[in-house]
C-alpha cells in the first residue's frame, strides 16, 4: 500500500502539487487521470522518489520515504517496477537482455538464475519466442509487453505505468490493460497508472484519482465515476459523445 499525505511540490514559483492526499491499495489497479498540466507526471515522479515534495509524506507499507537512509531508499527502489510511456527499451540489447537488466542492477543472482527468471516473465506476457529479437524487430504491442516483463522481473511490490497504451491501437491497448490488471491481481502488487485513456479507466479502473490544477478534484471507482455530479470530472470524462451515451445508458439501467 502507498499512503500519500498532503504533498506539495513546486518548481520555482510554479506550485504544481497542492496538498494531495490519497491511498493506493495492494492488488488493485489505480489510475491517475486529468488533463495535460494537471500534475499527473510530477505526482508519479514523486511516488517514484525522483522528485521530493516540500511538504507532506509518502509511505510504502508504513515506510516513510523521507525518513529512509540512502541504503533503505535503494532497497525500496528495487521493489518498484516502471513501465515508461515509450517502453524505453535499450536498442542495443536483445529483448532477453532488456528484461534481465533490473536483475543485474539490483540482485546478485547468477547468470543462469537471471536467465531463468527472465524466461519466466517473458512467458507470462506471452513472448516465449522473442528472447533473441532486438527491440526494433518488435511491434509496439510487443515492446509494451517486454516493458511489463522487465518491470515485474524483480518481483516488485509497486508497479508504476506512465501512459502504457500510448501509441497503441484500441485492440492492443485492451490486451495491455488486461495484462497489467491480471499481473496486479496475481502478484498482489500496488499498481498506479497515469492515463488519459477513458477506455482504460472503464476497463481496469478499480480506483481513480482525478487531478485538476495540482489538486485532487475527485476520487472513486469506474462505477462511481458514472454517478458523480462533479462538473470538473464530467467535463473531462464525457467530453466525447460516446461516453455521454454510455453514462446515460448506465444510469437508465439502474433506475
Amino acid at each position: 500500500m502507498i499512503d500519500v499525505k498532503n504533498i506539495h511540490k513546486s518548481f520555482g514559483d510554479a506550485h504544481i502539487l497542492k496538498g494531495i492526499s490519497t491511498t493506493f491499495e495492494k492488488g488493485k489497479t489505480s489510475l491517475v487521470i486529468g488533463q495535460s498540466g494537471s500534475g499527473k507526471t510530477v505526482f508519479l515522479k514523486c511516488l517514484l522518489g525522483l522528485f521530493h515534495p516540500e511538504e507532506g509524506s509518502i509511505s510504502y507499507d508504513g515506510k516513510i520515504y523521507s525518513e529512509l537512509n540512502s541504503d533503505q531508499k535503494r532497497n525500496l527502489r528495487s521493489e518498484m517496477g516502471m513501465v515508461f510511456q515509450g517502453s524505453a527499451l535499450f536498442d542495443s540489447m536483445t529483448i532477453m537482455e532488456n528484461v534481465m537488466f533490473p536483475l543485474r542492477m539490483f540482485t546478485k543472482q547468477s547468470k543462469s538464475e537471471m536467465e531463468d527468471r527472465a524466461d519466466f516473465v517473458l512467458k507470462r506476457v506471452k513472448l516465449e519466442d522473442a528472447h533473441n529479437k532486438m527491440p526494433s524487430e518488435a511491434s509496439g504491442g510487443m515492446q509494451k509487453r517486454v516493458a511489463i516483463a522487465r518491470a515485474i522481473v524483480n518481483k516488485p511490490k509497486y508497479l508504476f505505468c506512465d501512459e502504457p497504451n500510448s501509441g497503441l491501437d484500441p485492440k492492443t491497448a485492451i490486451v495491455i490493460d488486461d495484462l497489467i490488471h491480471e499481473i496486479t491481481d496475481e502478484y498482489n502488487i500496488t499498481t498506479i497508472i497515469n492515463s488519459h485513456d477513458m477506455n482504460s479507466v472503464m476497463q481496469i479502473g478499480e480506483k481513480i484519482v482525478f487531478l485538476k490544477d495540482g489538486l485532487k478534484a475527485w476520487e472513486g471507482s469506474k462505477e462511481t465515476i458514472f454517478k458523480t455530479d462533479n462538473e470538473v470530472v464530467t467535463d473531462f470524462v464525457y467530453s466525447s459523445e460516446l461516453f455521454k451515451k454510455v453514462r446515460q445508458m448506465y444510469l437508465e439501467e439502474r433506475q
